[in-house]
């Protein structure tokens, strides 16, 4: 054995001691998870025990980065711990996890990001219908986007907000990274035809201008879906991530061809609970203000006076007569902070329409 082989094994050895100390702690946290469990159900009954807490997550989470001293990136190990509390978490309560299908879309990868490979996906075939999923209970929660860096707000998920009673338990970014894919062994077959989401269209579009002038531009409900047609039509291409290529089985031919490197999606988590304050919180509302000079100053003056910063306000129309509009706010802070129960009784007094949409830890990860 050289003295190279020797300087290995021993090394090996301590990695092997390592490892079998880790899974005897990961099975003493299931452990506690397992009794945490147990617990939650002799106060609160078997029907009625909540088992994710959104706040309680987010806390372990940024302890995990906080306490981190690498050589391990912080956010690698707190994406692990994700998977840790994924896994656990399934012990206590298998998660229902609605999203817009069919498997393989962007919003896919954002559920298992935020939930965990644990969590069980469910594709829904329309947007409303996640809505409906987790308003109705049949799914524990929901996870749709609302705004894209490139594109800006996903209108049509703030339009369901006022038609549905759900609540926003997070929110989570996702990087997006577009490629182009064919079938296997197509990959020499020139390109008539190209499927994306029209989202994913508008986000490629300088690099298809420049490489696929002429193909034609087919828009589908997801990239997924695009995917799928791809696998059995010759000529064909579509626009998608890692996970449609990988469920699909295609070729990448070109990776990342979003015009923009930074290309991040925003999406939020739906549920039907109240989250408590986690230290680092958001709050989203939908609110009318009264048609007359001045209205909005007078709905976005008291955040002001009180300290609260927005960090989001759309418009939107509210459907009842010409030129009537509701706004869309996120702000930091949770609605049992002193100060913002403050300003959500002065919006009260002021606004035709007010709903708290929820408040809710900040991405994490």
């Amino acid at each position: 054995m050289t003295e190279q082989e020797k300087a290995l094994r021993v090394l090996r050895d301590k990695i092997d001691t390592i490892d079998q100390e880790i899974q005897v702690l990961l099975n003493k946290r299931a452990e506690c998870a397992q009794e945490v469990a147990e617990v939650k159900e002799s106060f609160e009954g078997k029907q009625d025990a909540v088992f994710y807490r959104p706040e309680r997550e987010a806390q372990v989470l940024r302890r995990v980065m906080e306490r981190n001293q690498g050589p391990l990136p912080a956010k690698e190990v707190a994406r692990l711990f994700r998977e840790i509390m994924s896994v656990c978490l399934a012990l206590e309560k298998p998660m229902r996890v609605a999203f817009l299908g069919p498997e393989g879309t962007f919003t896919q990868q954002a559920a298992f990001k935020h939930f965990g490979h644990s969590a069980v996906s469910a594709p829904m075939n329309v947007l409303d219908d996640v809505f409906r999923e987790v308003e109705a209970g049949a799914a524990n929660y929901g996870v749709v986007p609302i705004e894209n860096s490139t594109e800006g707000m996903a209108t049509h998920t703030l339009d369901l907000f006022r038609r549905h009673n759900v609540q926003i338990c997070g929110e989570l970014e996702l990087r997006i990274h577009q490629h182009l894919l064919v079938a296997k062994n197509e990959t020499a077959t020139p390109i008539t035809k190209i499927y994306a989401h029209q989202e994913s269209f508008a986000q490629c579009r300088s690099w298809l201008e420049s490489h696929y002038p002429d193909a034609e531009h087919i828009a589908v409900s997801s990239n997924a879906q695009g995917a799928k047609r791809v696998m059995s039509e010759v000529g064909a291409a579509a626009i998608a991530g890692d996970m449609a290529q990988d469920l699909y089985d295609l070729d990448i031919i070109e990776r990342n061809i979003e015009d923009l490197p930074d290309n991040t999606t925003r999406f939020l988590v739906l549920g039907k609970q109240h989250v408590g304050p986690s230290g680092d919180d958001k709050t989203s509302l939908l609110l009318a203000a009264h048609n007359k000079p001045g209205a909005l100053y007078t709905l976005l003056e008291p955040f002001h006076r009180h300290g609260i910063s927005l960090t989001r306000i759309e418009t939107r129309p509210a459907g009842q007569g010409a030129w009537s509009y509701l706004f869309y706010i996120d702000f930091e802070g949770h609605c049992d902070d002193d100060n913002v129960k403050l300003v959500m009784t002065e919006l009260e007094q002021q606004s035709t329409e007010l709903k708290l949409l929820g408040s809710y830890p900040k991405a994490v990860i």
